[in-house]
């Protein structure tokens, strides 16, 4: 979740400081690299680095660039590890055009083989000089800017957005494919930016860019067109009249919000970005050939390999050992060898207890590989390699959009693994977005009711029950009430004592799991207990449980996916109704660094 910004002004002007602000407001988006481009007549002048915005603007004296054009860049790694090289801005091979995206191309790898082999000169691993190339290649052959956009939109798969300009012109150009991209139009300029919070200083009058829609920023005017045909698109300005805090939140009153919301969105680019590596072949291979199999992991991430190994068992009949992280030493580590591979999973990358485990097997030979959200953490380059999450940056400290694309990344594998077709999942994202809208009003007629508790229980069976461990441990940390996740068929062995009258507990119900589900539901209902059921609608579950949020129908493995949406709502909302911040929970941290 890379951030981009583009100014073009009327005369030449220092846009260093205007382009180091813009940045500055970039960066509640995550980001491990820094960069800034200027064009004044027939000069480019370009500047980045990895590290802070202030950082690097002191290290290159950002502020002095100046020029008519000028485009900033943050990035956050996912091709190329986090380098000056691998930085945005890019340059076309004759450094005379210069652009920057925010997105991920799926099929960068592909295009910078071909990009070579067409005499192009490539500098890095980033899929934001693909962008460059793509548009530099049909250029170089004599088609005009708008005409060599969408030629390479055609070559550029996955989803993204770009700004790109060139030498001896006065326009910048950008298109939009599935990032995020608006224009802010002021007095005397034009800008485009991935988001809000960098163009509203500037000016309050925007335009919002959809899909499949190329701009032409002019200092006094901006001109849109469609992709697919080149026509021109006729769309108003709108005045923002939202405060700053608001708009980083997308408009949602916390980040947490904003981050389930987000979920889909995410879940379509880990998707296609799974689907255009080519390291997912070399983890499948390894994982087939394994003698034992382990997924590590701590905490939301834990709950995750746990839900991999029911996965990996289901669909592709192979054995999973999921292992909390710091319990694999003591009870694994003795009998690891270089035939067995570990999968290492952490939001962060940074997780001790998960690193601990892994310097410990490659001690003893294991095949170590990892799953993580930020490259270049000490994970991705402890491990052979690694596999990016794409979630951006994850500002709340409860994991949710990090959370579902370990559970889809883990699908996707079984699905390879299999042998599949791993074009079944592309309906996850579709079905997320259906999920959100229909249980969140369901979620919050319970509220009220589920919050006027201290405890409850959060049960699953099969493929719901790692849902359910998950469900449970955002309520601990958001609402600091007691909630313990369980296997549903456990809940007779000791826990069904603490029900009463109205005692609230949670079942996560896979459709093909619904008599099991049912005999725990009437358990709890006959001593008095609220019975609230997550599943498909189903007319057993809306005879015997006390109310049933109902899910879209998907199959076992992805509606396990989605009953985890639920589960997110009720925590955030029993959360605010109890006037906590649930960004920021106390007495916890996003990264664990200590053991």
């Amino acid at each position: 979740m890379c951030g981009i910004f583009g100014i073009v002004t009327a005369t030449e002007q220092p846009l260093g400081p205007i382009l180091i602000e813009a940045a500055r407001r970039l960066t509640y988006r995550g980001y491990d690299s820094v960069g800034a481009a200027t064009i004044s007549g027939a000069k480019i002048d370009l500047r980045k680095d990895t590290g802070r915005v202030d950082e690097v603007a002191a290290k290159y004296n950002l502020a002095e660039m100046s020029g008519t054009r000028g485009i900033t860049q943050l990035r956050w790694a996912t091709f190329g590890a986090p380098s000056q090289v691998n930085s945005q801005p890019h340059l076309d091979s004759d450094g005379d055009m210069v652009g920057a995206h925010n997105g991920n191309v799926v099929n960068n790898v592909e295009l910078r083989k071909m990009f070579m082999e067409e005499g192009l000169v490539v500098r890095s691993q980033n899929d934001g000089e693909s962008c460059v190339h793509a548009v530099e290649r049909y250029i170089d052959r004599g088609l005009d800017f708008i005409e060599a956009i969408r030629r390479a939109n055609d070559d550029l798969q996955g989803d993204y957005a770009y700004v790109i300009g060139r030498i001896n012109d006065d326009k910048l150009y950008a298109i939009k494919k599935g990032s995020g991209l608006v224009v802010g139009i002021g007095d005397g300029f034009t800008c485009v930016s991935s988001d809000l919070p960098s163009i509203l200083p500037l000016t309050r009058t925007i335009i919002r860019i959809q899909d499949g829609e190329i701009i032409t920023l002019w200092a006094d005017h901006v001109e849109l067109r469609s992709v697919k045909d080149g026509s021109l698109i006729e769309r108003a300005p709108e005045e923002i009249t939202e405060t700053m805090s608001s708009v980083q939140k997308g408009g949602y009153a916390h980040f947490m919000l904003k981050e389930i919301h987000e979920q889909p969105q995410v879940a379509r680019e880990v998707l296609h970005m799974l689907a255009g590596s080519s390291d997912v072949q070399a983890v499948v291979d390894q994982m087939k050939n394994a003698r034992n199999l382990y997924f590590i992991g701590c905490g939301t991430s834990y709950h995750a390999c746990l839900a991999g190994a029911v996965y990996f068992a289901r669909l592709a009949g192979r054995a999973v050992i999921p292992v909390i992280a710091p319990q694999f030493i003591p009870q694994y580590l003795p009998t690891v060898g270089s035939q067995d591979v570990g999968l290492f999973v952490s939001q962060s990358g940074e997780t001790k207890d998960v690193l601990n485990a892994l310097y410990a097997a490659e001690k003893q030979g294991m095949q170590c590989y990892g799953l993580a959200n930020v490259i270049g953490s000490t994970l991705t380059k402890a491990s052979i390699c690694s596999l990016p999450l794409c979630c951006g940056y994850e500002i709340s400290v409860p994991a949710t959009k990090t959370f579902t694309n370990q559970i889809i990344t883990f699908l996707y594998l079984a699905y390879r693994l299999a042998g599949r077709d791993t074009r079944e999942l592309d309906a996850i994202p579709g079905l997320m977005e259906q999920t959100i809208t229909l249980t969140t009003p369901q979620v919050q007629a319970i509220t009220p009711d589920v919050n006027a508790w201290e405890d409850c229980y959060s049960l699953g069976y099969g493929t719901t029950y790692p849902m359910a461990l998950e469900g449970a441990l955002k309520l601990k940390e958001i609402t600091y009430s007691h909630c313990e996740g369980m296997l549903s068929t456990e809940f007779k062995h000791g826990p069904l004592s603490a029900i009463t009258e109205g005692f609230p507990v949670l079942f996560s119900v896979s459709p093909e799991d619904v008599p099991v589900i049912v005999s725990g539901i009437n358990e709890v209902t006959c001593r008095g207990g609220r019975a609230i059921a997550i599943g498909q609608e189903n007319a057993s579950l809306r005879a015997n449980a006390s109310d049933l949020i109902v899910l879209p129908e998907a199959s076992p493995e992805i509606s396990s996916l989605l009953s985890v949406l639920p589960l997110q709502l009720l925590s955030y909302y029993m959360s605010v109704a109890r006037g906590y911040d649930p960004d920021f929970p106390r007495n916890l941290s996003k990264t664990l660094t200590v053991d």
